[in-house]
């Protein structure tokens, strides 16, 4: 991984940049949506018939279907249903659980990976419940037509297992005695997850085995060095450059004056002392988090990370 990553300090929760704080915002505005058009649904009087017609008219074109076809008809749903918990009792658990692992994943590398993991996580998730429902038919449960697969639970099961998979001896809750390991947090999830895909059916069942296993690979690719997502952010920033050329201006000229002319010395380092150091704050990092270091290790690790760029 990156040592720049590790420099990156995690934003509060008010900040608008707040990964975390964004993710939990796009799920609560579409559950709040949900339901209110529920809501003014059964005030139409229309009694026991409420419930099917909403699904029909209105959950269906923001959920997964269980046929390619239907998919093809409404392909910005592999994106809405991991935003759309339309029931209270899943909406609670997902973002009690995205706000454990989510927040410990920004203390373990910054701002930046978690929405990357959480849509990789939804999106294969998705992709591979719509493939495995339409070629397995007797797992196409109907509810008046379609089975409707809705919820961030396969995005949430890829934070938890990169987080997890991450660090696993992060020790958490510290206040509470010396704390524990976030693998045994990871248990419990895991444990919890399989007794809620126990009730559906194998289609849901190996989309979160799917977005568990993209939760690691994104790990995997991180420690030999590769971000597979900051393609993501990368988008967003020419985007955003697209309509607001002055910030981008701003960054260059940024990036000149620190970079290129500077009259400070350059950082020299012994290789083998300053690798081997950089190498034992690292690990600091990854079982306690930034925070615990002293001044004088992120000062080390900042003079390192310029020396290195």
């Amino acid at each position: 991984m990156g040592q720049r990553d590790y420099f990156e300090k995690k934003p509060t929760l008010g900040h608008t940049s707040n990964a975390l704080v964004t993710l939990f915002a796009a799920n609560a505005f579409l559950f709040v949506t949900l339901n209110f058009l529920k809501i003014v649904n059964l005030l139409d009087g229309l009694g026991d018939a409420a419930e099917p017609l909403f699904q029909q008219k209105v959950l269906y074109w923001f959920t997964l279907s269980p046929q390619i076809n239907q998919l093809a008809s409404k392909p910005w749903s592999l994106l809405t249903y991991m935003f759309s918990n339309y029931s209270i009792v899943g909406f609670i658990s997902n973002m009690i659980w995205l706000w454990a692992f989510g927040y410990v994943l920004q203390d373990l590398v910054g701002n930046k990976k978690l929405i990357p993991i959480y849509l990789y996580g939804g999106f294969f998730g998705g992709i591979l419940f719509v493939l495995t429902a339409s070629f397995v038919p007797s797992l196409q449960y109907n509810i008046n037509g379609a089975y409707l697969f809705e919820g961030s639970s396969a995005a949430v099961v890829a934070v938890a297992v990169a987080t997890t998979a991450l660090s696993p001896h992060y020790r958490i809750y510290q206040h509470i005695g010396s704390g524990f390991s976030l693998w045994i947090l990871g248990l419990i999830f895991v444990a919890i997850d399989i007794s809620f895909i126990a009730t559906t059916n194998m289609a849901v069942a190996i989309s979160h085995l799917i977005a568990a296993f993209i939760g690691y690979f994104y790990v995997v690719q991180l420690r030999k060095g590769k971000d597979i997502g900051s393609w993501m952010y990368g988008l967003v920033y020419w985007i955003d450059d697209l309509y607001n050329p002055e910030k981008k201006l701003q960054r260059t000229k940024q990036v000149d004056r620190i970079f290129y002319k500077t009259n400070a010395p350059i950082f020299n380092k012994t290789p083998n002392v300053t690798e081997k150091r950089v190498d034992e704050i690292l690990d600091k990092i990854s079982k306690q988090g930034y925070d615990r270091l002293t001044k004088e290790e992120k000062e080390f690790l900042e003079r390192a990370s310029k020396e290195s760029n």
